[in-house]
């Protein structure tokens, strides 16, 4: 199973979810958190601390359309390249590490 960060998350950024995520899985955009799925061990310990109520598991998503936007939106984040980067993310091994990212895909950032 994979979680996703939906709507809740945008401009909120609280970072509960990032504290207690033992892989150190979620990324920072610039107006939302990201779950990389590849990284990610399906804990739910992210889920649990979310105070905005963000975090969902992907499967809850089927048939729900924003749901479905906001996973897709969560892979384009990782799979796709980012605005200013020219290759995707991919799997770096931990956000930590990598930083800030500071930009989001273009779902995110014209999200209303």
């Amino acid at each position: 199973m994979v979680y996703v960060i939906g709507k809740e998350c945008i401009d909120a950024l609280d970072r509960s979810c990032v504290d207690v995520c033992p892989v150190d899985c979620i990324y920072e955009g610039e107006r939302k958190n990201y779950i990389n799925a590849s990284e990610c061990i399906d804990c739910g310990a992210c889920e649990l601390a979310c105070p905005e109520v963000a975090i969902f598991p992907a499967r809850r998503a089927k048939g729900d359309e924003e749901r479905e936007a906001f996973a897709a939106d969560n892979l384009a984040f990782f799979e796709l390249p980012l605005p200013g980067r020219p290759e995707p993310l991919g799997n770096p091994g931990g956000a930590e590490a990598l930083g800030l990212i500071g930009v989001d895909t273009p779902l995110v950032s014209g999200w209303q």
